[in-house]
């Protein structure tokens, strides 16, 4: 064999001994993400409810997809537990960000929430005290959150919102539609912040569905072309008396097919008298 060609055949071993020592940095640092992405999922699934409360009259329901972009992982979370008046909390809500810290901060707000619900259950006093003790430990985390106070006899709802997205709410008579309640901004942005509180009745046959932004926002959709689609689901299920399981399977499955670029959490309150 001449030099030449030796030199070509030591080159050609060279470059396929790099390109197997890239190959293998490649797939050790995608099962390193692989497990950040893991371990960051149990961490979110471990900090919401196992099992929501269970009150005569009233039904609630759950869903979660995770984001459909990459190998990403959201701080969104859904919660409902009995307050100590025998009224029933109800949240919903999502960090900023898609990385551990985002889902450790949502276990934060989450439980905090829980813990002072103990000393207020008003929703626009809950959410004052939240946003304070959030920017008293700092950081550079935000998230928005709806927290509402649910009568379960009279069905008489006290809501109030930190820069989240509206509410969807139907009757049995067929009316449907999204709440207009005036907002806050997010919680862990402005100290001595006041949360408005607007105050609705979930009548007998009707239903409320809270969502995160996952639910209703897509690349080629809108907000509020996706709570239009809720709405419209929602509607049909109070009408016909759907489950609010199945509404709620319902809702996440129609963000699943539009393909959501973000986590997707649905909290389905049913009354049925």
């Amino acid at each position: 064999m001449s030099r030449r060609r030796q030199r070509q055949a030591d080159d050609g071993e060279a470059l396929l001994a790099r390109l197997s020592s890239l190959t293998a940095q490649a797939r050790e640092q995608a099962e390193q993400q692989r497990s950040r992405v893991e371990l960051a999922i149990a961490l979110q699934r471990g900090m919401l409810p196992n099992e929501m409360p269970t009150v005569p009259g009233i039904h609630l329901a759950t869903r979660y997809s995770p984001a459909f972009s990459g190998l990403n992982v959201g701080g969104d979370w859904y919660d409902a537990f009995r307050l100590p008046d025998g009224r029933i909390g109800l949240s919903v809500g999502d960090v900023q960000g898609h990385t551990i810290d985002a889902a450790a901060f949502m276990g934060q707000v989450r439980v905090g929430l829980r813990a002072l619900a103990s000393v207020t259950g008003d929703p626009g006093d809950l959410l004052g005290r939240i946003n304070d003790l959030l920017i008293t430990l700092g950081g550079d985390l935000f998230a928005t959150c709806t927290f509402m106070r649910l009568h379960p006899t009279t069905g008489v709802l006290e809501s109030a919102r930190a820069g989240h997205i509206p509410c969807v709410w139907a009757t049995g008579d067929g009316e449907s539609g999204v709440f207009e309640d005036e907002g806050g901004p997010p919680l862990g942005i402005l100290a001595d912040t006041t949360y408005p509180v607007t105050r609705y009745r979930l009548t007998t046959g009707g239903v409320l569905v809270l969502v995160t932004d996952g639910v209703v926002e897509g690349p080629a959709l809108s907000i509020d072309e996706g709570l239009g689609q809720v709405v419209r689901l929602a509607g049909t299920a109070a009408v016909t008396g759907l489950t609010a399981d199945s509404l709620a399977a319902a809702v996440i499955k129609n963000a699943e097919r539009i393909g959501h670029e973000d986590d997707a959490a649905v909290l389905v309150v049913a009354h049925d008298g």
